[in-house]
């Protein structure tokens, strides 16, 4: 037997009542976030807003006294990037049950975002740190400069 309409549309209602409160939550929960990233080399630690917007940079234990300006630069990129990718990938998370098909309702199917689309490419790769620590794969700043890290 088949639930009434009515039934059904109050359930409809119900859940789009707390999608909405759990959206608005969300919401200011992620105007509060904040990531902050150290660069490969230790050197640089950049600090990302709800936006991705750059809010801070930090040189550590004056190591940039030691580094040519593309070595600097560099780090200050990589670490920069990296907090960007982490807050995106927050962002993502927290966003992601809004999007689920509903399982009271079944008419309500969800909906697909393109999260490439939206943040980039860098946001649906594996995170970095739930890798193995085993890759030793060169930093991103021997990258740009075009070294491969051997002495």
């Amino acid at each position: 037997m088949t639930e009434p309409l009515e039934k059904r549309l109050e359930k409809a209602m119900a859940e789009l009542q707390a999608a909405q409160e759990g959206i608005a939550r969300t919401e200011r929960e992620l105007r509060q976030a904040s990531f902050a990233v150290l660069s490969s080399d230790r050197a640089v630690r950049a600090s990302v807003g709800p936006q991705g917007e750059l809010t801070g940079i930090e040189f550590l234990e004056n190591k940039y006294r030691d580094m040519s300006p593309q070595e600097l630069a560099a780090s200050v990129l990589e670490a920069a990037n990296a907090a960007r990718v982490k807050m995106n990938r927050h962002v993502m998370k927290a966003m992601a049950p809004f999007a689920e098909p509903s399982s009271n309702v079944p008419e309500l199917k969800g909906f697909e975002l393109d999260w490439e689309r939206i943040f980039g490419p860098e946001v649906l790769r594996e995170d970095d740190e739930d890798t193995a620590h085993g890759d030793q794969a060169a930093p991103a700043w021997r990258d740009a400069l075009g070294e491969d890290g051997e002495d």
